[in-house]
């Protein structure tokens, strides 16, 4: 009765969303979740369930007798059939072991991303506000800046396109 409660108080959503799982694990274990709770259900039922047949009773009620103890035979008779589950174990370990390994591959690529997301910050942290860089030091970061100010220059273009349709013409004349 425990493990029910426990079960219900468990937030799936919550976990699904936390772990950053994939798609097809979410869909897996919602559909084994699923089947899980119709077993479970499906077990209550059958369990409460009564077992035993009273023969008597029915040979009471009915005229022909020869169906009730035919009907008696066959339930002594009757043995149920033995399943061997070992193929399905086996496809729930390999189930698994597919999780597992998908667990581990999305846990080894949060912890990359989680290293690059903090050296970022730390460089966002340890950079100088953007008004005290000088020329010199956004040139040497971005060379491309410095090659296309060359080039603009060599091609006698003095203005920056697009400047004065963004920010308007600053000449008083």
């Amino acid at each position: 009765m425990a493990s029910k409660a426990a079960a219900v108080a468990v937030d799936f959503t919550r976990i699904y969303s936390s772990l950053g799982l994939g798609k097809e694990t979410i869909s897996a274990l919602q559909a084994f979740r699923k089947r899980h709770s119709e077993a479970q259900r499906l077990s209550a039922v059958y369990g409460n369930a009564p077992t035993t047949v009273n023969f008597d009773y029915y040979r009471s009620v009915l005229k022909n007798q020869a169906i009730v103890d035919e009907a008696e035979k066959t339930l002594k008779g009757f043995k149920p059939v033995t399943y061997d589950v070992d193929a399905q174990i086996k496809a729930i370990e390999t189930f698994e072991a597919k999780a597992v390994a998908k667990a581990k591959e999305t846990e080894e690529k949060i912890d990359v991303e989680l290293k690059q997301l903090q050296e970022t910050l730390d460089n966002i942290e340890q950079a100088r506000p953007f008004d005290q860089l000088t020329v010199d030091e956004v040139s040497k970061a971005h060379p491309r800046i410095v090659e296309t100010v060359e080039t603009m220059l060599k091609k006698g273009k003095w203005t920056v396109p697009g400047y004065k349709e963004k920010f308007g013409d600053l000449n008083v004349m």
